[in-house]
């Protein structure tokens, strides 16, 4: 079956709203503005094929970096919510974010739609190699970008290096090369006081 452009316009359109969505990360190169998930998305792709060969098990990049590219588009709807709210809230966020993911991937052709719900519903459950890896990547470009700004939203929110190292979890079992560098950098923010130690 073929498809008209216009049947993809209305997914194509409703994509520049994601970069309306405000993180919590700050661009120092930029007068410390917000960033926004669009660039967010854009980085981590970007990342994650210039680190994908510390990937411990075969990858397919290409999928790799779709799944990254569509992980964040659910954020038009949901929003944002910062990594350590509490459980609850990410409970709620993670049902706010399938009915998003089911709206906005149900404005394209629907057997496009459903390709794109398959590999969103992947990402998020992080069981294979190339999801795994995909949200490894999406975990750990803050820390990149904390130590780049001296803890950035680390220090803003008083995090604690155990919180930092348990949400990078997947990193260690698919990348464990990386996390090593990982907690090397963490060591060197606790020292700077950019990060708050582990609690006991």
């Amino acid at each position: 079956m073929s498809f008209l452009p216009e049947d993809f316009s209305a997914f194509i359109c409703e994509l520049d709203k994601l970069k309306s969505i405000k993180r919590q990360i700050t661009l120092p190169c930029d007068g410390d503005r917000q960033e926004n998930s669009a660039e967010h998305s854009w980085h981590v792709a970007l990342m994650a094929s210039t680190l994908a060969h510390y990937s411990e098990k075969p990858i397919d990049v290409a999928r790799v970096i779709r799944m990254i590219l569509i992980h964040d588009v659910v954020e038009i709807d949901a929003g944002d919510l910062f990594a350590f709210n509490d459980a609850a809230e990410h409970d709620a966020q993670a049902e706010k974010e399938l009915d998003a993911a089911k709206r906005i991937f149900g404005l394209l052709p629907s057997s496009y739609a459903e390709e794109l719900l398959s590999l969103w519903v992947e990402f998020e459950e992080a069981k294979t190699p190339d999801a795994e890896f995909a949200k490894a990547m999406d975990r750990v470009l803050p820390v990149f970008q904390n130590m780049q700004n001296q803890g950035g939203s680390w220090n803003k929110h008083a995090v604690t290096r155990d919180k930092i190292e348990k949400r990078n979890l997947h990193l260690k079992h698919c990348a464990p090369k990386l996390w090593d560098y990982v907690t090397r950098q963490l060591d060197t923010a606790v020292q700077n006081k950019w990060l708050l130690p582990a609690k006991s």
